[in-house]
């Protein structure tokens, strides 16, 4: 299993505001069925490696059919091999570290 954190920026829309785009995106994201959560500034996922880069490939894509003439996507995956590895898990040891409890 592993986290990744996408970030899918359309260019030259023409407005500051990407909004509409990033919900196409997170549309596409919620039908997958995989895990996500929303950031203010990305969203993250959990899946296999597999189903991370098809799900990455798709998003991408997916700005391009909505008339987006160039796409910037930036993708990090954290995978563990020695342990499962899920959104809330990571969260839960940071705070777990600095005492605070969920």
């Amino acid at each position: 299993m592993a986290v990744a954190e996408i970030t899918v920026t359309p260019l030259g829309t023409g407005s500051p505001s990407l909004s509409r785009y990033v919900a196409e995106v997170e549309k596409i994201i919620e039908e997958s069925g995989i895990p996500y959560v929303l950031t203010p500034m990305s969203t993250c996922i959990q899946g296999s490696v597999d189903e991370i880069l098809t799900l990455v490939k798709k998003v991408h894509e997916c700005l391009f059919e909505q008339g987006v003439l160039r796409v910037a996507t930036t993708v990090k995956i954290d995978e563990r091999r020695d342990k499962e590895l899920t959104l809330e898990g990571k969260i839960h040891s940071v705070k777990e570290k600095l005492g605070h409890s969920d």
